[in-house]
């Protein structure tokens, strides 16, 4: 007799184990077979077994955690991101919270037509989103007052030393190889443009801008406001650079440009920055320049054209790809830009529109005025009489212990050093916040009180006369409704994966699922200061961990680095550690980087960004390497061989049954292999020797995205008492080669320059006409 009970299912018999994977990748059984009988073979297997070559096949299981229903698996990531502890957050640094207005929450970030959409590699089928990235470089170009600007980099610090690299190619017969960077630009800044400058042979000198010797010096860096909060006399810095013949670049806050002086305004030669406090997200950066300098412009900017038949159409105007453009003659490694988050920036001043930005901007700055009156009214030394959002307070010998204060009434103070400490505010701080900050230093005062009587704190002579933001777009939408139109016309001229396969062959292009997607919105990971104290990170550090031992594992690789900020910058961080491995044995001479000629042309520019010569091997007509010719090149360059930068599988879809004795070539002639492919782990990492495992020193894939990353660096977060970033990390530079027809600008900064309009559709306000 049959035992009822025992048919009857559990609990746990009813989960759903393979509901994620099976939603998130998407073939059914009746697909996979269709698939397979087109090919050819009875099953996956087979199809793996006659695609993957036997000698890098995996044979043993990986140590992988078994997959648990959804609710489980989601339930330990919301564990994980409640382990982080919330702090009203007053570090500063370039890191700020910020209001994300819910219309562009929900219409921009929460939105698969614009989530899912890259690159606009293929212009004709991006037109709204490049629209999107016009009205950005028209909001950079107008808050900055330089002629142009681009669709944006990664952050702020590469995009420092990318101005540095374009300012020595464009200064070419100026004096020296020294740049010099103000000793107020953000610790990062500094240290990474001191990482990217050592290898290609450029000297920084970290300085009083006002007082540096300029004798060699070809470039200076100024940050305005300082990151303690100065407001630099700008117009007598540059004033005194151009007299000797230097060039200038400006790292600026946006928010403050809409209050103070542009840059351009004053004789800025390129103009850097991040636009994180426009909405939130991580950070789109910005560079902007004079129109002279076009052609020496880092990544994707966004122009107007007009088709065969009279029609505007907006297109990539100088494209710097270096796969199809320079390769290894590239100086900049930029192909890509930050376009959610360029996007989302945008549509964040058009929001607002150039009264409400500069009500914000003033709304931020009388809030600092009145912390810093409270701080003065008892006896408390404000180093900086003027400043935008950041207050430098002198407590000879307290700093540590106001820190401390402060924290346990739930605030972040940045240490300056053992007697300074700073206070940063923004949209989102309160009177109540300033009163907690009031009693870290032992004392009280009245916010209201204080409001009727704080004085402007800005200097007069760096107050913005001009307006912020005078073309059309950015005041066409006063009604949320206007706004939910356009941002929906916007997202009609393009597709993106919630509408189509687009089979670029680029890494990039997947779908993030939603479920991976929710969390980065989630406060306790969204609202993390990258410089927050490492206790207030515990949940980040357990889901960074967790995510390097499961890529080590799945790679093969001794350990892995989430730090570089995009694939590119990934490449690059490799090459420099292989840069210093040799060096740390002695090996200064090899300096040679093979690179087959199939590869991703960013391949070619990391490594002339790493200081390195590039010798191309050729490839046969499938993409394979030339391995006759790799034994060749490596015999030739066997005492200055580096490394091998390889794409497996190739650029062609190929694995290349080769690829082990491709490596063990080039280890036998002391060389480093690195391999670029995705999606993995981002950086450099170690070679774990594995049987299964093609004998690689370094991995360095495609951007790997992980959920939870917001406003986080993703890494060891260094303590704010220190305030200093606990590693370097490498980025790119810049070149341009090639143009389309027509001018490569933003929108018109012409205020009587007339709106046009889309012929298609008569779209009010639009912004492509320009």
């Amino acid at each position: 007799m049959t035992d009822i009970r025992r048919a009857r299912p559990r609990f746990d018999d009813l989960r759903d184990r393979r509901a994620f994977q099976s939603r998130h990748i998407g073939p059914t059984a009746e697909d996979i077979s269709e698939m397979l009988a087109t090919v050819g073979v009875a099953d996956l297997d087979e199809l793996i077994d006659r695609t993957v070559p036997h000698d890098v096949r995996q044979r043993e299981p990986m140590e992988l955690p078994t997959l648990g229903p959804r609710l489980t698996d989601y339930d330990e990531l919301l564990e994980m991101a409640r382990s982080n502890r919330l702090m009203v957050s007053m570090i500063g640094m370039g890191y700020h919270h910020t209001i994300t207005p819910a219309v562009i929450r929900r219409n921009v970030f929460e939105n698969p037509g614009w989530y899912t959409a890259y690159t606009p590699y293929q212009p004709e089928i991006s037109q709204g989103r490049l629209e999107a990235l016009l009205n950005f470089q028209t909001m950079v170009s107008e808050l900055t007052a330089m002629d142009l600007a681009n669709a944006s980099l990664l952050d702020e610090a590469t995009a420092a030393a990318e101005a540095m690299t374009l300012l020595h190619r464009v200064g070419r017969g100026r004096q020296g190889d020294r740049f010099a960077v103000d000793e107020a630009c953000h610790p990062q800044t500094i240290a990474v443009v001191e990482a990217r400058a050592e290898p290609i042979g450029l000297e920084v000198v970290v300085c009083d801008p006002a007082t540096v010797d300029l004798d060699g010096v070809y470039g200076l860096l100024v940050q305005y406001p300082g990151t303690t909060g100065a407001v630099p006399d700008l117009r007598s810095i540059i004033e005194r650079a151009h007299g000797s013949d230097t060039l200038v670049a400006v790292a600026a806050d946006p928010l403050a440009l809409c209050v103070l002086t542009p840059p351009g305004e004053i004789g800025a030669d390129v103009v850097v920055g991040s636009t994180q406090r426009f909405g939130g997200g991580p950070h789109a950066a910005y560079i902007a320049v004079r129109e002279e300098y076009q052609r020496a412009l880092p990544g994707r900017l966004v122009g107007v054209s007009r088709d065969a038949a009279g029609r505007q159409a907006l297109r990539l105007a100088l494209q710097t790809r270096e796969q199809h453009i320079r390769r290894e003659k590239a100086t900049s490694n930029i192909c890509t830009s930050q376009v959610l988050l360029a996007v989302m920036a945008s549509m964040y001043a058009i929001h607002h529109g150039p009264e409400g930005l500069s009500k914000i901007a003033l709304r931020v700055n009388r809030v600092a005025a009145i912390l810093a009156h409270g701080l003065r009214e008892n006896a408390i030394e404000i180093v900086h009489d003027q400043f935008f959002d950041t207050v430098c307070i002198r407590v000879p010998g307290r700093a540590d212990k106001v820190i401390a204060v402060a924290l346990a009434g739930g605030v972040n103070l940045r240490r300056v050093d053992a007697d300074t400490v700073s206070a940063t505010v923004d949209e989102r701080t309160t009177p109540a916040d300033l009163e907690a900050v009031w009693r870290a230093f032992g004392y009280r005062a009245d916010f209201r009180i204080l409001d009727r009587i704080v004085d402007d704190p800005r200097p007069v002579d760096y107050r913005r006369t001009t307006p912020p933001l005078s073309h059309p777009i950015f005041s066409a939408f006063r009604s949320e409704t206007e706004l939910v139109r356009y941002m929906r016309r916007l997202v009609n001229r393009d597709i993106a994966l919630d509408r189509s396969m687009i089979p670029l062959g680029s890494c990039t292009m997947k779908l993030n699922a939603a479920t991976e997607m929710e969390p980065v919105s989630w406060p306790e990971l969204a609202n993390i200061h990258p410089f927050a104290p490492l206790d207030q990170t515990v949940g980040y550090q357990r889901l960074i961990d967790q995510l390097e031992h499961w890529l080590a594992e799945i790679t093969g690789f001794a350990a892995v680095s989430l730090q570089p900020n995009s694939g590119a910058q990934g490449e690059l961080a490799g090459l420099l550690a292989i840069r210093a491995y040799h060096r740390s044995r002695g090996d200064t001479g090899r300096d040679v980087c093979l690179i087959p000629s199939s590869a991703h042309g960013t391949n070619a520019a990391s490594a002339v960004m790493a200081g390195m010569r590039v010798v191309v091997v050729d490839c046969d007509g499938m993409g394979n390497v030339d391995v006759d010719d790799l034994k060749r090149k490596a015999v030739d360059h066997s005492d200055t061989l580096a490394a091998l930068m390889i794409t497996y599988p190739s650029t062609h879809g190929v694995f290349e049954t080769a690829v082990r004795h491709i490596c063990d070539v080039v280890h036998e002639h002391g060389g480093q292999p690195q391999r670029h492919g995705g999606p993995g782990p981002a950086g450099p990492v170690r070679r774990r020797c594995q049987p299964h495992q093609p004998a690689q020193d370094l991995l360095h894939p495609s951007r790997w995205r992980r959920p939870g990353c917001r406003a986080h660096r993703c890494g060891r977060a260094p303590d704010p008492v220190h305030a200093e970033p606990s590693a370097r990390a490498g980025g790119g530079t810049a070149d341009r080669a090639g143009s389309g027809r027509g001018r490569a600008v933003g929108l018109g900064r012409d205020p009587g320059h007339p709106v046009d309009v889309h012929p298609h559709d008569g779209s009010r306000g639009s912004a492509a006409g320009h």
